[in-house]
């Protein structure tokens, strides 16, 4: 089967922005059986959580607020390291997080909020400042692996300021020598205009700036990826196989390349979506991605949020994309608790947990 053209946008709110995809595929709906593997032994790896058995799953989890009964922040990381998470994103500065954070070996993406990147763009000072108390602090005890300037503010208001906020931050790690620090940014797929088929990849608004930025800096492009929002928003055109990695065989055939999944297609839209701005040699991180437990009937199970987040964590440990196969790409799981502040439905249920600590479905064995 292939793709057929771009139907609709569908559009959800995750965390503080709005999450828009356009990713839709040929009749066929498959049933996934609920399966896990409890006989995985956890090793950890850096910056990410790797679970080692029949083969090694390392992915990161986001810590999202959005809650009125969640743990405090020192029990949250104390949860992270009971499980051996070993990543994390934090999609801004909390201080409670940061200190209890201290001394954990949990690697951090730290969050800019949208509000502050006109300040820190056409300031130094103020980036600085903010760097002065967010982030420097914390650099003794702690390993802060990405600053992320911005989620999914691209196409938007806050999008010119991208780049020059980037830049700003980038000075002051030039300045301190701290080469370990990546500055990049988030984009969700509302920044591609055209996502099928995958090589027609490119992108709704100029992002030349910040796609040099990343390139002179070595630094990768962070990308929210979430299939679930494409099968929910149209079950009959696509696959629910593909969309949870379980294909047995090629479901989209784009020139010579065949894809499996869903995942797979959006990654490799984005790959060709900055070869066509000029950029060849930024990799992608996975910022955001899961499914959800519940809020949408039979299409949020934990059976199917269970099968997609560890079908994810396998995929990415072991395969790059069929547009790039020996890519490695980091991914971050969203989110680690169901948090009871974000609109009704499903928004509130893509926790791993409840804000009891209890598991919502099995993915990573307790301590």
């Amino acid at each position: 089967m292939i793709l057929s053209n771009l139907l609709s946008e569908q559009t959800s709110s995750m965390a503080s922005t709005s999450f828009r995809f356009r990713w839709y595929s040929t009749n066929k709906m498959a049933s996934s059986s609920f399966w896990l593997s409890l006989a995985l032994s956890i090793t950890l790896a850096h910056g990410q959580v790797c679970t080692t058995g029949t083969g090694s799953l390392c992915v990161g989890v986001c810590y999202g607020m959005m809650g009125d009964n969640l743990p405090s922040a020192a029990d949250v990381i104390a949860l992270y390291k009971n499980v051996g998470i070993s990543s994390m994103r934090l999609f801004e500065p909390n201080p409670d997080a940061l200190q209890a954070l201290r001394g954990s070996q949990i690697d951090i993406s730290l969050g800019v909020r949208n509000e502050d990147l006109p300040s820190i763009a056409t300031s130094q000072e103020f980036a600085n400042s903010w760097f002065s108390s967010n982030v420097a602090p914390y650099l003794n005890d702690m390993t802060i692996e990405y600053i992320t300037v911005g989620n999914e503010v691209v196409p938007g208001e806050y999008a010119s300021y991208v780049a020059p906020a980037m830049q700003n931050l980038q000075n002051i790690l030039d300045t301190q020598g701290l080469a370990g620090v990546s500055v990049t940014t988030v984009l969700s797929t509302a920044a591609l205009s055209t996502s099928y088929p995958p090589s027609a990849g490119s992108f709704s608004t100029d992002i030349v700036e910040i796609l040099k930025f990343l390139s002179a800096q070595a630094s990768p492009l962070m990308v929210n990826v979430y299939p679930y929002f494409a099968y929910a928003a149209d079950p009959a055109n696509v696959p629910l196989d593909y969309a949870l990695f379980t294909a047995t065989s090629p479901v989209v055939q784009d020139g010579n390349l065949s894809y499996q999944n869903l995942f797979d297609a959006i990654i490799d839209a984005f790959y060709w979506a900055m070869e066509r701005e000029g950029v060849t040699d930024v990799s992608l991180v996975v910022s955001e991605t899961g499914w959800p437990s519940d809020g949408n009937g039979d299409f949020t199970t934990p059976e199917l949020a269970a099968t997609y987040n560890r079908n994810f964590a396998e995929h990415i440990s072991k395969n790059g994309t069929p547009k790039r196969p020996q890519a490695y790409i980091e991914g971050y799981i969203f989110a680690m608790f169901n948090e009871n502040l974000k609109p009704p439905g499903v928004e509130q249920h893509f926790g791993l947990f409840q804000p009891s600590k209890q598991p919502v479905y099995s993915l990573f064995p307790i301590h």
